[in-house]
């Protein structure tokens, strides 16, 4: 251990205290992270249960199915809508219920960070009326597509 002067630290100490001090600034910012994430995926589900029947049974389904296959996004609220984030925090999809505007159907949209470019010409938003099995299974490919993992 380095000698000591008096009541200053050596230089090993020192160096010590800022290694240790570094650690601790480290594990804040990643809680403060993990806690920003865990309350906008708290968001983003009160806005799918505040949400009429039809609607909440499609945006619960496409939730799920965002989770199970782009674990990477997180979710937030978007203009008050459910959506889905890449690590930049860039809207990739999001779920538009039909009540928000009054429409006759709800829209499962992406933004142009989505990788679902295919040829001159692709589609970024889709109708749902209703979600079954076989539809579920076109999502989850295109969620998958979106992210690059497809």
């Amino acid at each position: 251990m380095a000698e000591k002067t008096g009541a200053e630290f050596s230089a090993d100490e020192k160096a010590a205290m800022k290694s240790r001090a570094a650690e601790l600034r480290a594990e804040k910012a990643a809680q403060k992270a993990a806690d920003k994430a865990a309350a906008l995926e708290q968001v983003c589900l009160e806005a799918i249960a505040a949400m009429p029947d039809d609607d909440r049974a499609i945006a619960e389904r496409l939730h799920a199915l965002v989770k199970e296959n782009a674990p990477q996004l997180g979710s937030k609220t978007w203009y008050g809508f459910p959506a889905y984030t890449d690590d930049a925090g860039q809207v990739v999809l999001f779920f538009q219920p039909r009540v928000k505007f009054g429409a006759r159907y709800s829209t499962l949209g992406f933004n142009d960070s989505a990788a679902l470019d295919d040829g001159a010409m692709w589609p970024t938003s889709f109708a749902i009326d209703r979600l079954e099995q076989a539809d579920e299974a076109t999502v989850a490919e295109l969620i998958r597509r979106a992210v690059g993992t497809a």
